[in-house]
């Protein structure tokens, strides 16, 4: 098993030095998924709730978070993103919806976190938007899909 990167040898929390790594082009794929009642859903996709467009909302709070993850994680680098999306899809069969963002970068550092960040506060979004309707919306299966570039190469979910 590799080595916690951010506790320094006297077991403290540190962030990270960088500025040796090499800057290589960087991509990351996370998804989340927000579970509720076919009412609820329907609402979002047919653009009749009351708070307006649920997944729009959603997508521009998740751009948002990626570019403020620094700022919310205590231990990451601040990044100048090159292309963050998030994209939302509505699951009827299963009443879920399926948000999936990516974060792209060249830098010297991952945009995992930033990925992550940005499904997360995108479902987020959509609980609070839609908690006047339904309040037990479950909000789970946060997790990193990909990653591409840096030392560590290439990482695939399976």
């Amino acid at each position: 098993m590799s080595q916690f990167t951010h506790i320094n040898a006297s077991g403290e929390a540190n962030m990270v030095d960088v500025s040796t790594k090499q800057e290589t082009v960087r991509e990351a794929r996370a998804e989340a998924w927000v579970s509720m009642s076919k009412e609820t859903l329907d609402l979002i996709v047919s653009g009749s709730h009351h708070k307006g467009d649920v997944f729009a909302t959603a997508r521009i709070a998740g751009i948002q978070a990626a570019k403020k993850t620094w700022d919310l994680i205590p231990l990451c680098h601040p990044l100048l993103l090159s292309k963050v999306e998030v994209q939302l899809e509505a699951l009827p069969e299963t009443n879920q919806v399926r948000i999936e963002s990516v974060c792209k970068l060249a830098g010297k550092t991952g945009v995992e976190m930033e990925a992550l960040t940005a499904a997360s506060v995108a479902a987020l979004t959509i609980y609070d938007m839609c908690k006047a309707v339904q309040k037990d919306m479950v909000i789970g299966n946060v997790r990193l899909l990909e990653k591409t570039g840096g030392k560590s190469g290439h990482f695939v979910a399976n």
